[in-house]
């Protein structure tokens, strides 16, 4: 059985004067309220939903209808959001 032929094409590298520029600004760790705020965010949303449901719906803005489970989602999605900015 013949032998099969080894790779003779190099590993490509990149040129080094075309990497990007790290700056020490991205480096930095991120503030101590960050995820806390996330955390508590997480929190109100699931409150404000848990709140509605075994409320009959009545609970919190009994006005606002349907926009109460926006309300909660909302939170938890901006909460997500902060903690994308998380390092």
């Amino acid at each position: 059985m013949p032998k099969s032929q080894v790779r003779k094409k190099k590993v490509y590298t990149p040129p080094s004067d075309i990497r990007p520029a790290v700056t020490a600004a991205s480096k930095k760790p991120s503030p101590a309220w960050l995820p806390a705020t996330a955390v508590i965010l997480i929190v109100v949303g699931i409150a404000w939903l848990v709140v509605y449901y075994l409320s009959s719906q009545q609970w919190p803005v009994e006005s606002w209808r349907y926009w109460n489970l926006a309300v909660g989602f909302g939170c938890m999605v901006a909460s997500l959001g902060i903690l994308s900015r998380w390092r």
